[in-house]
């Protein structure tokens, strides 16, 4: 399986079924893709954020994806006249080969609506999916909750997608406290140095982790891959 980090929160994981997971390019200061040159079976979008939302849309348009969210963002996405199926927090479904079942995620979601007020878009998630054999966390935006580690002892994790970036999610300190509860084997951290509010060292988040627990990290700059 091969893991690209698109920048923020996104990531494009191509195996047996191709999956985009908050697919924010424009207007993301460090995409190096365009939303034409990506493609997907599934796109996983954890909440109603315009910098996680992003191009779904637009992409599932291009390609013919079907979007997976909670069922606000499927109902507003379907609303857009794209394939979108409805989920909830501890919900699962299988896609094909691909088994996706929704997390809690500890955040807001909402998108400015045209009469200017905020519109709701349901609660935030995270995802645990498999493909290829592999078990896959993206926890999306989140901040550290205890029950991370009934995620990981129900779901072995073979790769944790966790925020490093503080101020709207978990910060380093949290983040490694993420992994002690999880116990994934590699982690990749995220949601991080796309803007100088959410600016971090990646390389001390990985001595870190390292020094304190087994697992190792990946640390990807975007538009690099890793094959897990």
């Amino acid at each position: 399986m091969k893991i690209t980090f698109l920048g923020h929160a996104g990531f494009l994981l191509e195996g047996e079924t191709t999956i985009l997971v908050d697919p924010f390019i424009t207007g993301n200061p460090v995409a190096t893709v365009k939303p034409e040159d990506l493609s997907a079976d599934l796109i996983l979008v954890s909440h109603g954020h315009g910098d996680h939302l992003g191009d779904a849309v637009t992409i599932a348009k291009n390609c013919g994806a079907t979007i997976v969210s909670v069922f606000e963002i499927a109902n507003y996405c379907s609303q857009q006249g794209v394939q979108a199926h409805p989920m909830h927090i501890g919900g699962s479904n299988h896609f094909g080969p691909v088994k996706v079942k929704l997390t809690p995620a500890w955040h807001g979601s909402g998108l400015p609506a045209d009469d200017g007020k905020m519109q709701y878009m349901g609660n935030p998630c995270g995802f645990i999916f498999t493909l290829d054999g592999k078990t896959i966390y993206h926890s999306g935006d989140t901040g550290l909750f205890g029950d991370m580690e009934l995620i990981g002892r129900l779901h072995p994790i073979d790769l944790a997608l966790l925020p490093i970036g503080d101020n709207f999610t978990m910060g380093p300190e949290d983040a490694l406290e993420a992994v002690k509860l999880i116990k994934p084997n590699i982690v990749i951290p995220m949601h991080y140095n796309t803007w100088p509010l959410i600016a971090q060292d990646p390389q001390e988040f990985k001595k870190d982790v390292e020094k304190e627990t087994p697992a190792h990290v990946v640390i990807l700059q975007p538009g690099e891959s890793y094959e897990l």
